[in-house]
Order: C-alpha cells, then sequence, then structure tokens
C-alpha cells in the first residue's frame, strides 16, 4: 500500500491577483547609474545593473519589500543556495528593524512608504524546486533553508507555505522514499518499462505517485492565481529553477534528472559530485513561472562567469537551448545583475565606463585584443574595419583617433608583461597566500616553481581556511580504515610506545612527508599508504591527546559510526571539521615538500569565519585578521600573493580571505610604513585574468604543465575525482588550469605573432604552450579594490 506525498492538504483561500508590477525603486536605481532599463540593441529584457554582490542583495530586497507593499496577500517565490544571502540580510534587517529612524529614511529614499509594514503573514509561499528523495529535516535541504531564511526570519505564516514533502512515503518497504531510493539515485525509465522485481515495481509506483503529486501541485499553484513576484538565480548551464538546458517553455511542475552542470553545482550541498551526479529534482516549471502574465519574475546573478548564460538569456530568440529566454514574454521580467555578469552585453558594459577613464582604457584595451583574436591577426594588423563590423569593436571606435598607435600601445604593454615575467626575481621574501590548499598551485605553480630556484629568495605559504568541506565522507572512510590496518602492525604499536608519533615534534612531520615522496619517487603504493596513514596517526593523536593504539583504534571506530549514522553535504561537528582539515593540510605539506619546503615553512591558521554553514560571519579581526597580521611579522615578506576576486562574486571562502588579508597587509603596512611590500594578485579555475589586465605575464612549457598535473595528483589524494568541481568542466581542477593557461597563450600567440615565440632569443618563450597571469599591485591599489567592496557589505 503507499500513501500519498503530502502537500500542504490544509486547503488555502487566496484571492486571485491580477498584480502590480509599477517600480519606484527600479526607476530610482536607473536615475542613480544612469542607466536605461531597456536593454538596446534587443528591447525585449528590462536590466537593473549594480556594482557589485551586496548592492545586488539590496536593491533586490528593496524592490521585493515593495512589491508586497503594493500586493498584500500575494503569491510569492524566492530562491535557495548562495546567491540570496544578501537578499536574505537586507531584507531581514529591514523588516525587523522597520521602525528605526535610519531605515525609515532608507526606505523612503528609495520611494518606499515607510509608514506600511508588509504583513508578512499575509502571503502564500511557493518552493521552487527540492532534490527528490530528499529529507526535509535534513540540514542541506532545499526545505531546511526556507523553514530557517524565509519562514523564520521573514516572518511567513507556515501555513501558508506550499512546500514540497519528497520524502515521506509510506510503503511495504518503509515509511520514507530514503528505503526505496539508498543511493539517492532514481531511475526515470520506470515511468514507462517494465519492472524487472518487487523493489523495481515499488519504486515505479513511487515515480508514478510523485508525477501525480506534481501535477497536483502545479494545479494549487494556478489555483492561486499564479506565482506574483518571482525571484531566481540562474545556473551555469542557463536554467531558473531546476528547469535545465532544452526544457520546454510550456513545462509544468514535474520531475526530471539534472545534467552535468547542474549537479556540479549542487555537489557543495549534497556532498560531493558522486551523490550530485544523476539526481532527481521536483520543479516548478517554466510555465509555472509564467503563468501570471502580470507577475514580476527577477532573474539575479553575479560574477563573470554567469556572463554567458546572461548574454544568452539577454539576447538570444526564446529557444529550449536557453531556457532563461521564457521571461521575454513578461513585461515584469527583469535581470538584476553586477557589472561582471553584465559583462557580455558590450553595450551596458561601456555606457557603464564613461565616468571611469582607468575602466574605458582596459575595456578598449581588452575589445583590441579579442578583435585581433577573433580576426587571428596580430594587433599591428587590426584594420578599423575589423572594428566596426564588431560589437565591442563598434563601440570603442569612435574612441580611437589613431588604432595603430593604440594597437602597437597594447602589444607593448603585453610584451613588457611577458619580460618580467622572464626576468630573474631575486632576493625577495614572499608570503605566498590561499583560501584553500591547492589554490597556489592552481592559479600560479608553474611561476612559484621558478622563483623557488633561485636560493636567495624566501618562500613562505599560507593556507587560510581547514578546508574541511572539500573532503568526502566516503574519502575519509576509506582513510580511516587504512589507518586501522597500520595500527594494528606490532612495529606500529612500538614506534607508539616510543613516542614516534609526537604531534608536537615538526621533524617527525616531515619524515612523514620524506616517506611518502620517496615511495611515490619508488612507485611503491604501500609505502606510501603507509606514510599517509602515519601522519593521519599523527593527526588523531594530535586530536584525542593519546599515543595509546588501543585508544586510537577505539576513536577511529567512533569515527566511522559517525559517519555511518551521518549524510552527505551535513555540517559535520567540530572534531570532524577540524580531523578532515587535517587531511588537507597533509595534502598542503606535500605540495610544497616537492619544491624541498619542509612543515616549518607552511602554515595552517585555520581562520574563524569558516564554520561550514550556508552563510558564514564577516571576518573579525581576532578570529581572522590578526593571525594574518602575525604572521606578516613573523615572516617579513617582500610581496604578499592573494587570491583576486574581481568583484566578491566567486566562491564566499575566496572574498573573504581576500578581506582578511587585505585588512591584515592594511594594519601591517600602518605598522611598518618603511617595508616597501608588494602584492601579485593571481587567479585561478574560478576566475582567470584577460592578458590587458595582468602585468605579469609568465610563459609556461610542456615540462611545468607535466609537473603541475603529476604533483595535483601525487598530493591532493582527495580531490583526484574532484568531487567539487567546476561546472564547466567535468573533471581535476588542474586540467582545467592547463585549458586556461593554454588558452591565454593562444590568445597572446595570436595578437603578438608568431615570429615573436618562434625567434624569441629566450628558450622559456620558445618553448611555452601557456601562459600563467598574475597583476602586480602596490598596497594601495590592493586596498582599493577590496575595501571598495566591503564598504559595500557593511548592513
Amino acid at each position: 500500500m503507499f500513501t500519498k506525498l503530502d502537500i500542504n492538504s490544509e486547503k488555502m483561500f487566496v484571492p486571485f491577483h491580477q498584480y502590480n508590477s509599477t517600480s519606484r525603486v527600479e526607476e530610482i536605481a536607473l536615475e542613480r547609474s544612469k542607466k536605461k532599463l531597456r536593454y538596446e540593441p534587443y528591447e525585449k529584457i528590462s536590466i537593473i545593473e549594480v556594482p557589485n554582490v551586496p548592492n545586488l542583495g539590496k536593491i533586490t530586497a528593496l524592490r521585493f519589500l515593495e512589491w508586497l507593499q503594493l500586493n498584500p496577500e500575494g503569491v510569492i517565490s524566492l530562491p535557495t543556495g548562495k546567491t540570496p544571502e544578501f537578499f536574505i540580510r537586507w531584507t531581514t534587517k529591514f523588516l525587523q528593524q522597520w521602525n528605526e529612524k535610519d531605515i525609515q529614511q532608507e526606505l523612503a529614499s528609495w520611494g518606499l512608504n515607510p509608514a506600511i509594514k508588509p504583513d508578512m503573514r499575509s502571503f502564500t509561499f511557493v518552493q521552487i524546486d527540492e532534490f527528490f528523495p530528499m529529507d526535509p529535516a535534513r540540514n542541506n535541504s532545499f526545505a531546511a533553508y526556507i523553514n530557517r531564511f524565509y519562514i523564520k526570519d521573514f516572518g511567513l505564516d507556515p501555513k501558508k507555505a506550499l512546500l514540497m514533502n519528497t520524502w515521506d512515503f509510506k510503503s511495504s518497504y518503509g515509511n520514507d522514499l530514503g528505503v526505496l531510493f539508498p543511493d539517492g539515485k532514481i531511475d526515470l525509465s520506470l515511468r514507462y518499462r517494465a519492472s524487472k522485481n518487487n523493489l523495481e515495481s515499488d519504486q515505479q509506483q513511487a515515480i508514478i505517485m510523485a508525477d501525480e503529486q506534481a501535477m497536483a501541485y502545479e494545479d494549487r499553484i494556478k489555483s492561486l492565481g499564479g506565482i506574483g513576484f518571482f525571484l531566481g538565480g540562474i545556473g551555469p548551464d542557463g536554467h531558473i529553477a531546476f528547469n535545465i538546458k532544452g526544457s520546454d517553455h510550456h513545462s509544468t511542475t514535474r520531475l526530471l534528472a539534472v545534467n552535468y552542470e547542474t549537479a556540479a553545482a549542487a555537489a557543495n550541498d549534497l556532498g560531493g559530485i558522486e551523490v550530485a551526479r544523476d539526481r532527481v529534482v521536483m520543479t516548478i516549471g517554466l510555465a509555472t513561472i509564467t503563468h501570471n502574465v502580470s507577475a514580476t519574475a527577477i532573474v539575479f546573478a553575479a560574477g563573470e562567469a554567469k556572463g554567458k548564460v546572461i548574454q544568452d538569456a539577454v539576447e538570444h530568440i526564446p529557444s529550449v537551448s536557453y531556457p532563461a529566454t521564457v521571461l521575454q514574454k513578461l513585461s515584469g521580467a527583469r535581470f538584476y545583475l553586477t557589472r561582471g555578469a553584465a559583462c557580455l552585453l558590450p553595450e551596458r558594459t561601456f555606457d557603464g565606463l564613461r565616468t571611469d577613464a582607468k575602466a574605458e582604457q582596459l575595456f578598449e584595451d581588452r575589445t583590441l585584443v579579442d578583435v585581433a583574436t577573433k580576426k587571428r591577426k596580430k594587433l599591428s594588423d587590426l584594420m578599423p574595419d575589423d572594428l566596426v563590423f564588431d560589437r565591442n569593436g563598434s563601440l570603442v571606435t569612435k574612441k580611437i583617433n589613431n588604432l595603430s598607435a593604440q594597437a602597437t600601445a597594447v602589444a607593448d604593454r603585453i610584451k613588457n608583461s611577458i619580460q618580467k615575467g622572464l626576468a630573474e626575481v631575486s632576493g625577495l621574501s614572499f608570503l605566498h597566500t590561499a583560501p584553500h590548499h591547492d589554490d597556489i598551485m592552481l592559479g600560479y605553480l608553474p611561476y612559484l616553481a621558478r622563483l623557488s630556484c633561485n636560493l636567495k629568495n624566501v618562500h613562505n605559504f599560507v593556507t587560510l581556511t581547514s578546508g574541511f568541506n572539500a573532503v568526502t565522507n566516503d574519502y575519509t572512510v576509506r582513510l580511516l580504515n587504512q589507518a586501522l590496518s597500520f595500527l594494528s602492525t606490532e612495529e606500529v604499536s612500538l614506534k607508539l610506545q616510543n613516542g614516534y608519533f609526537d604531534y608536537t615534534n615538526p621533524a617527525l612531520q616531515d619524515h612523514d612527508l620524506s616517506h611518502y615522496l620517496d615511495a611515490l619517487a619508488a612507485s611503491d603504493e604501500k609505502k606510501k599508504q603507509a606514510a599517509e596513514s602515519a601522519r593521519l596517526v599523527r593527526n588523531l593523536a594530535s586530536l584525542f591527546k593519546t599515543q595509546d593504539a588501543q585508544l586510537l583504534i577505539a576513536e577511529i571506530e567512533k569515527l566511522k559510526l559517525y559517519f555511518q549514522t551521518s549524510y552527505p553535504g551535513k555540517k559535520d561537528i567540530a572534531l570532524v571539521q577540524t580531523f578532515k582539515g587535517m587531511i588537507r593540510e597533509w595534502e598542503d605539506e606535500l605540495l610544497w615538500a616537492h619544491l624541498g619546503f619542509g612543515s616549518r615553512n607552511v602554515y595552517h591558521l585555520r581562520l574563524g569565519f569558516y564554520t561550514g554553514d550556508i552563510f558564514t560571519p564577516q571576518p573579525g579581526w581576532d578570529n581572522d585578521i590578526k593571525p594574518v597580521f602575525e604572521l606578516l611579522e613573523k615572516t617579513v615578506p617582500d610581496v604578499v600573493t592573494v587570491a583576486l576576486d574581481p568583484e566578491g562574486s566567486g566562491p564566499d571562502t575566496h572574498y573573504k580571505v581576500l578581506l582578511s588579508v587585505c585588512h591584515a597587509v592594511k594594519a601591517y603596512v600602518q605598522k611598518y610604513p618603511e617595508r616597501k611590500l608588494r602584492v601579485w594578485g593571481y587567479r585561478n579555475v574560478w576566475f582567470k585574468f584577460h592578458p590587458a589586465e595582468a602585468d605579469i605575464v609568465v610563459p609556461v612549457s610542456l615540462n611545468s604543465f607535466a609537473v603541475l598535473k603529476n604533483g595535483f595528483h601525487a598530493c591532493f589524494a582527495s580531490q583526484r575525482t574532484a568531487s567539487f568541481p567546476n561546472t564547466e568542466y567535468d573533471g581535476p581542477f588542474c586540467d582545467i588550469t592547463q585549458k586556461v593557461m593554454a588558452e591565454q597563450y593562444c590568445m597572446i600567440k595570436t595578437v603578438l605573432g608568431s615570429d615573436y615565440f618562434e625567434q624569441h632569443q629566450n628558450p622559456c618563450m620558445r618553448s611555452a604552450r601557456g601562459f600563467n597571469l598574475l597583476r602586480d599591485m602596490d598596497p594601495e591599489t590592493f586596498f582599493e579594490h577590496v575595501l571598495s567592496l566591503q564598504k559595500q557589505m557593511e548592513l
């Protein structure tokens, strides 16, 4: 017997709405930015553009509150994930502090009526999507997110929340879908093929029942008059809700399987791509979103990584290949974008640069490089017609008085950057900083390997978070089982008794590194595992303050039981977070041991903001900034390297590490003004520099690529299978890094000409097949970049 999934059985009486979509907030935003609402070349979609992520959240919150004032008792549908963080923070702040004088003034300045606080309990909430199956009690379910941030923090009425319960399901196998689908994998072919056994028969009935419930969910939404206010992000394949690429614009609420891009984006929430791949979701359809023709539908996006899917959604004719093009039929549809997300809408981008001479110059330089690349011409061979018939080129052509002179100047700047990358660097002390343990490797290992060959240079390395989120439960259990076998030998027991696993002795930690690399060189897998287990046992001894073999075995068994009763994607307890972080720290030390650096040169700061929560706190002085400042005092660097996020739109950890380093460097420079510090910004698989942006351009040979790849696979065992991959590539991060560097090489070789490379006097240039790009800054330039972002973060 089967019991239907419950979709809020209590009937909701909500009046049908012809929604008011007038927006004074948008008018004011456009007045302040001096931009037009319509994207002029196409006139199909309306855009609100803001400088960065915090502003994006604020303007979205204000528009939401304005809509609530105009449409009491309306139907709203809001997103989950990382993107809504600042929308949630601003909305919560406005609602909770509505009657405070400064908030009243702020609301009035944006055209809202401060005398009318929305009655949040009058609104009906519609959940957008959910994984199928998913226990709503799990902290990584969308239902848990909605209950925490929208129902609780916004004060919505839970009885008026239409939620997707994709879990409770009574059958002969049990009372939930976790029993029918223990690995979370659903074979949707059971909809139309014959079942092979009793289990498949029950699974088939469950899928059919879920399809019926999806249809009922759709009917409930339509009975409410449709969604009045829809807010959603846009996925790496262009999806809105979970309507992946290829979705019918007439689609309704349904079950469907996700594609790779969507699975990769969800990997962090679900505990790895192994869990996320081939998952099934329940989602409202594209027709569900657009059912009410008077609805306000906003898609918000941040960062250059979203540039292409935004361009497709805005500029392409309606197509199943570009799901968000369905919004072109709604007069109340909007795209709220950061400048980075709008980077491939050239008319918008160029229009926004007219008051910033530096930014305008960079746009012109980038355009010349891009046009030359498309035309497969050297910069010196560009003709005016090449620009006229290119979208970006047509925008800048009137600004360029002498094309030949400017093209030559751009080529010369790139050549100077290459000469800087080729130049010998000697007598400098470096502090290499990273958000995660493989960021430096993925960012600029080819250059770092060269720098480390000069004995007059000093190198110290610091990872600022413990990186525990990047270690899957399955991988951790494998290491624990390996450690159990290791501890069972008499030899190891004697070593424990003799203090060999003293976790306070750095020299003994270096023994583990040396033994592992010796085994790696000898291709001795057994000895590699022994060295790996030795460090793991040392970590366990540190955690549990014992070197007794039996006690350690007992603690390992407890850890294994913890993982057996946990689920992927769950926030780990503090002890497990520390233990997983130690696994990453071992991998980090292995990498730098490749270059001859021991554990004394490698620091692990484990900054406090990195908590494993959905939204982590902003960095503070004591837990996050002071440790970096003290390390600067200890190492006295001439150069500090940082992962440089262009607009605070990348991984949350990257931005907060950048902020911590910035404040630490600022305090350091103020205390020691006589020390001439430089800051080198690097980017890795999340963002890449354009050749016109970078001023250190380092040639990378095939040998360097081999070192990068072999080093990654040898050291970062937890990342070999790319459990938390980039959405653009199904494979390890080292392969993406090589791909980026090779693409940048092809670009630069095209615009400078092959003769420059093939006839260059330096063999490093003749052997180059990739380029590694960095940006060299003085502290003030660095502060200006980072602190302008932070200013917008403050609520």
